[in-house]
């Protein structure tokens, strides 16, 4: 329900608006999903997902597929009892279809059919409903199947027995995400097998398996080990200190996991779930954990003598205890509340005790029984208090002798003449070349320099004593005079509200931009979230000749200054006699850069170039489910290029409706198999309607370029764009800069330094646990994710600077 006022300023019964059935749910979309971008879109796929993990959890469950279609579309299928098909008493229509309706509707509210449920936000599916274009569920069970399709939340047809004797039961979901509501459409196979690899770690037996068919790739996750195999994952590119410790408990009708371990590393790794839910902010389970643990190692050391000698009597800290640990916890209880900014952090005041309880107790009995490994455990937790012991001397150290104070400044630092930190701003700079250009073309009242000699250390494998003790690390803290650690910290104290870090742009400015980047998120994180962190924007190209000259930022630019450049000069001319000059030439190679991105975006997905063009440029196009395949033009084109095309059908097992598949073989060594889902993705349809709509406008798809010295043919669209293209070149000369050094004072502070004229890049936190896990993965100590990284990100790459 919403409130509004009328225009005539009366406010009664007349101005309250009630939204029927789902229409609030498309009305305010990210109040019931979080937002309308990648994450809200995500989120989709969970909550069907959910309702399968649901079954899981009550036993009935072992197997979930998760399909992305070229479409846009997903379909989530599980072998569970299947959502009720009878009538509903209250709603007098089948139960699947309120469930499907009705928000807050299914059988999770009464904890009979399901004692625990997981769901983040729990809006269920009828949310998923309302949001997508299209819906269908098909429901096995009883021995026959069921199917009923929506639009936007809005049932189509009644359900329908489609299908008598069917073997097996479960649910099976398939939905398209509305473009209306939407502001990106394109489902991310990494983030969703990120999250069905926890699901597979946290639901011991359970199967998921995730097909993209936009790319054939296939995983499957099966965990018989549980979040103990979690565990051992997760330390997998590390040396373990000793087996790993797991143990579990119920208690008041709350299901207990844990598993950790320690390796030889200095950073601690905890990942907690409650009910199945990634509690990236900790929680009540959390707290009750690092209790239990702090409590059971100094209970351990308390009973032997040796050890209490060897600690003088020095109880270990709880950062003592848990540097090094890789740990996961899950915990699964009837009624969850979550809070915090952003839902994730458990907030149920009880689960603290229950969880320090469980915990306690097995790293009891596990203690007692195996004397050697926790030996182990104190020893390294002893080493911790010791290097946290020469972390405070180093910094009490530093601090008298002034090293992080205002009064002893850096040698290398050229300070700003400001005093007041909310007009100061401090560049830092790679190298003393590009440093020296910078300090002759700052401002000097309130630009401060800093460079920086060499890659700084990775701060996300170091630890604390050994970063305090890097001499680059240790200038830039003291240039920001805000102070280090957890204690020490105070924003109130920086000297500069626009820290800018201005690298090369080369392979070497973007490491030491990340080796930067990752050094303010871990030691200055609020710095980051207040947005006092800034990235410059230096040229990428100087444009120039003996009458003109100017700075570009990126590619994209500079193809809009030749595009402009060239258009009063260059016209082209369509097969019907059309003619483009000015803005309208501008527009024309607009489009045809389009269509350059949707033929790579092709190839990514496994549709060769050619063929992906073939198929949007010649009139051949998907009617009826049928792919019409006579165009003349189009099948020349396919013995010319020796493909073969075939068209094929095949029964889904998913959900029992028969496909029609286009096979194209390219002499046998090559084949390309696109079911219609294909030929109704965005990335075909608008390819199509582009080129449709040139040969519509132009009488086909071949062009002239005219210029002064006359006209030169062009066989297709994209020949055309090179020719104008290199046309706009000619008369002028591109530099293209690596180097910061290489520009002058005056063309540094013009370009990268004026604020009247500079672009800068402000760093925010939108997400800081996936930033964290980002960090983790590309900073980290294990090899392993980084290499998968490059590998599914490989083909994506434009510049490789080798």
């Amino acid at each position: 329900m919403t409130e509004e006022y009328s225009d005539s300023g009366a406010y009664n019964a007349a101005s309250i608006t009630v939204l029927e059935g789902l229409s609030a749910v498309r009305k305010r979309p990210a109040m019931y999903v979080g937002s309308t971008d990648a994450r809200g879109l995500h989120h989709l796929v969970y909550e069907v997902v959910d309702n399968s993990i649901d079954e899981a959890m009550a036993g009935f469950c072992s197997r979930i597929t998760v399909m992305l279609h070229a479409d846009n579309s997903v379909t989530v299928r599980d072998d569970g009892r299947g959502i009720p098909v009878d009538i509903h008493p209250k709603e007098g229509v089948p139960a699947v279809q309120v469930v499907m309706t009705k928000l807050h509707a299914g059988g999770k509210f009464d904890n009979a059919s399901y004692k625990v449920s997981g769901g983040l936000h729990g809006v269920g599916v009828s949310c998923v409903n309302a949001l997508s274009e299209t819906l269908t569920v098909t429901v096995r069970r009883d021995g026959k199947r069921y199917r009923q399709h929506y639009a936007r939340g809005v049932p189509q047809d009644q359900l329908s027995v489609i299908g008598e004797d069917v073997d097996g039961h479960g649910t099976t979901v398939r939905f398209k995400p509305d473009e209306e509501l939407f502001e990106i459409l394109e489902f991310s196979y990494e983030t969703l097998k990120k999250r069905f690899e926890e699901l597979a770690y946290l639901n011991k037996g359970l199967n998921i398996e995730c097909v993209d068919e936009r790319t054939s790739e296939i995983h499957t996750f099966h965990a018989d080990g549980g979040i103990r195999q979690f565990v051992d994952y997760l330390n997998s590119c590390e040396q373990g200190v000793h087996p790993i410790i797991a143990g579990e408990g119920v208690l008041d009708n709350v299901t207990v996991e844990f598993a950790l371990q320690y390796n030889a590393g200095y950073k601690e790794n905890i990942l907690t779930f409650a009910n199945n839910i990634r509690t990236k902010e900790g929680g009540t389970h959390l707290v009750g954990f690092r209790t239990a643990l702090t409590r059971a190692i100094n209970a351990y050391v308390k009973n032997q003598p040796d050890l209490t000698k060897k600690l003088k009597g020095v109880a270990l800290s709880g950062d003592d205890v848990r540097e090094g640990l890789v740990s996961v916890i899950s915990v699964k209880l009837p009624q969850p509340q979550f809070e915090g900014q952003t839902k994730t952090k458990l907030g149920n005041s009880e689960i603290a005790g229950l969880v320090a309880n469980v915990v306690y107790d097995r790293l009891n009995v596990y203690f007692e029984e195996n004397p050697k490994d926790i030996r182990l455990i104190i020893d390294k937790a002893v080493d911790a208090a010791r290097a946290r012991d020469a972390a405070r001397r180093a910094k009490e150290l530093v601090r008298r002798k002034g090293v992080l104070s205002d009064n002893a400044l850096p040698g290398k630092l050229a300070d700003c003449q400001s005093k007041d930190p909310q007009g100061s701003e401090l560049f830092i700079v790679e190298g003393d070349s590009a440093g020296g250009s910078a300090k002759q073309g700052r401002n000097p009242k309130n630009q401060a320099i800093l460079p920086l000699r060499g890659k700084i250390l990775n701060t996300e494998r170091t630890r604390f004593d050994r970063m305090l003790a890097n001499k680059e690390v240790k200038a830039l803290i003291t240039a920001m005079g805000a102070g280090i650690g957890q204690d020490d910290t105070d924003l109130n104290k920086l000297r500069y509200h626009k820290i800018i870090i201005m690298t090369d742009a080369d392979v070497d400015g973007a490491h030491i931009r990340t080796l930067l980047l990752t050094f303010f998120f871990r030691q200055y994180q609020e710095m980051v979230e207040r947005g006092f962190v800034y990235i410059a924007q230096p040229p990428l190209y100087r444009v120039h000749n003996s009458r003109m000259e100017k700075f570009i930022k990126d590619d994209a630019e500079l193809n809009a200054f030749l595009l402009t450049r060239v258009s009063d000069d260059v016209s082209a001319v369509a097969r019907n006699g059309k003619l483009f000059t000015g803005t309208d030439l501008v527009a024309l190679m607009r489009q045809i850069e389009k269509l350059e991105a949707r033929a790579a975006d092709a190839e990514i997905a496994g549709v060769p170039r050619n063929l992906f063009l073939a198929l949007t440029t010649y009139p051949v196009r998907v009617e009826a489910g049928m792919l019409e395949d006579q165009n003349s033009e189009f099948i020349a084109w396919l013995e010319e290029s020796g493909y073969q095309l075939t068209l094929e059908r095949e029964r889904s097992e998913e959900d029992d409706e028969e496909r029609l598949f286009a096979v194209f073989e390219n002499a046998g060594t090559h084949q390309t198999r696109r079911g219609m889902e294909f030929f109704t993705s965005r990335m075909y349809k608008q390819a199509w309607q582009t080129f449709a709509d040139l040969r519509d406008a132009c009488g086909g798809l071949a062009f002239g370029m005219r210029r002064k010295e006359g006209e030169t043919k062009a066989q297709d669209v994209f020949t055309l764009l090179r020719l104008v293209l290199d046309e706009a070149r000619k008369g002028i000369n591109i530099q293209r800069y690596k180097g910061l050094g290489e520009m002058n004072p005056d063309q540094l502070w013009e370009t990268t330094m004026n604020p009247q004229h500079r672009v800068l890049l402000q760093v925010s936190v939108e997400d800081a646990n996936e930033a964290s896990d980002a960090f983790v993965e590309l900073m980290g100590d294990r090899v392993e994710p980084r290499r998968i990284f490059i590998e599914r990100n490989a083909l994506a790459v434009q510049d490789l600077d080798i």
